[in-house]
């Protein structure tokens, strides 16, 4: 039987513990407190050190940890109870009013290593009042997917949660998708906010509009972003401050999945949080080949949310935002902010493609020229796109390659890191993913889940910090 899997921070940012629980001036109309489910049993399995080095938490003890992050122990000058939090959101653009914190809630904040505010979030951590007939839990394999995602898409400068705890909880769950019975867990996530576009819609239908000046205050003061073009109309206004902000990390964060070759799966707008950052991850999957149709959900029937219309997908959520935010700005400047998403999702495409590539960018024309070209090869191919970036990385790969020729006019990134020494690249496919859950499943092996996470790390640290502009994170 196999330890908690554990990780030393590794190079990354400290920080003291400090408590801040900011969300307080807004909880009396923005949640609930609630009490977490008391459950049979508290098995540590997953402890992200890396992470918790940067909000002071690594010094926890074992038995600590499990009592802040399993029985949800308050931590320290921070929230006096759990808060489930209240939203509304476009579900595979059904509008539901309906929805809120169901088998989550926002269990603390506290200060990183740059004194951004950031959440700890819980799923499976039991029922709220927005749960409905759901049993408010989470399956110990779901949990176990969600620390793959976010190690990799880290890995590959994707801006994502991180996931912070893991622990078993002794129930069995029944789910029509998996066999069941099967093992519970709950997860903690850490990130920057839980404030959705949802969030914003729920004031709207509500027509809270005092409520929804204190919401724009609140995430313009903790989660500033770029200012608006110096050209935009009305850019003083908050509400368009914050569009323009939101618009731009949105953008980045559509191009950021394209460069991953990443399904989220379930680009809701009650999944869609205000600081651009990827979280929650239910039926995500890597491409096994560039195809655009590719789906990650079984019951996306239409493929709405497929691989290559996931762009489309966080526009029209950007959209929604801008309906919101007619309870505070005009139709004209939020509509400008909206038209800035198609631009700047293509340079971000075209930076961080050059990135992976391990190229210094030549401008947004040559760059997008290389993008279609790489795209092409791929899909003529049929390459695995983790492949097909390691095999070209830095302009490497048959002299006679379409995309070689185009690369060899581009300056190649110095690499010195072992991992481009490679045999071959690391991937997260369905059949490994698998894998590394029916080890845990049959056999309590934890091993291979163990060495994957120190894998992508270690690719995470080849590929070095991702082309993110100022504001973004």
């Amino acid at each position: 039987m196999s330890e908690p899997v554990q990780h030393p921070p590794e190079n990354h940012p400290s920080a003291a513990y400090r408590g801040d629980p900011a969300i307080l001036t807004l909880a009396d109309w923005l949640g609930d407190a609630v009490a977490p489910a008391d459950f049979p049993e508290t098995r540590l399995r997953w402890r992200n050190d890396r992470a918790a080095a940067s909000v002071g938490l690594a010094g926890l003890s074992d038995a600590d940890w499990a009592a802040h992050f399993g029985r949800f122990k308050p931590l320290p000058d921070n929230l006096p109870s759990p808060l489930a939090l209240r939203y509304h959101g476009h579900q595979f653009r059904v509008y539901n009013p309906e929805i809120g914190d169901g088998r989550g809630f926002l269990f603390a904040q506290l200060r990183d290593a740059s004194g951004r505010l950031m959440d700890l979030g819980t799923k499976g951590s039991g029922t709220t009042p927005w749960s409905r007939a759901g049993d408010g839990r989470l399956t110990l394999k779901g949990a176990v997917r969600e620390i793959l995602a976010t190690e990799m898409l880290e890995a590959l400068g994707v801006n994502t949660s991180k996931t912070f705890s893991v622990i078993e909880t002794g129930e069995r769950l029944w789910r029509g998708d998996e066999p069941s019975p099967t093992r519970s867990a709950v997860l903690v996530r850490l990130s920057h906010s839980h404030i959705r576009i949802g969030t914003f819609q729920r004031l709207l239908a509500l027509e809270q509009a005092d409520e929804m000046a204190a919401l724009i205050d609140y995430c313009l003061a903790h989660f500033p972003g770029p200012p608006p073009p110096e050209d935009a109309p009305d850019r003083d206004n908050p509400a368009i401050r914050l569009m323009h902000a939101v618009v731009e990390r949105m953008a980045d964060l559509a191009a950021s999945y394209m460069v991953a070759g990443f399904v989220h799966g379930v680009l809701n707008t009650d999944n869609m949080n205000v600081t651009g950052e990827s979280f929650d991850y239910g039926p995500w999957r890597w491409l096994p080949a560039w195809e655009p149709d590719f789906t990650a959900a079984y019951f996306d029937h239409g493929g709405l949310y497929a691989f290559g219309r996931q762009p489309e997908a966080l526009h029209w959520n950007c959209g929604q935002l801008a309906v919101a935010l007619r309870l505070h700005a005009e139709t004209a400047p939020l509509v400008a902010a909206l038209e800035r998403f198609g631009p700047l999702y293509m340079a971000a495409v075209a930076r961080r493609w050059c990135w992976r590539l391990g190229v210094v960018p030549q401008g947004l024309e040559a760059d997008t020229h290389l993008v279609a070209a790489c795209e092409a090869a791929m899909r003529d191919s049929k390459a695995q796109p983790d492949a097909f970036f390691f095999d070209h990385r830095g302009g490497r790969g048959p002299a006679t390659d379409a995309v070689a020729e185009t690369l060899a006019g581009y300056t190649r990134v110095q690499d010195t890191h072992p991992y481009w020494s490679d045999p071959a690249p690391q991937s997260l496919l369905i059949d490994e993913v698998e894998a590394i859950w029916a080890a845990i499943a049959e056999n309590d092996d934890w091993a291979p889940l163990t060495a994957k996470v120190a894998a992508l790390r270690r690719m995470g640290e080849a590929h070095g910090a991702a082309p993110i502009p100022a504001g973004h994170g």
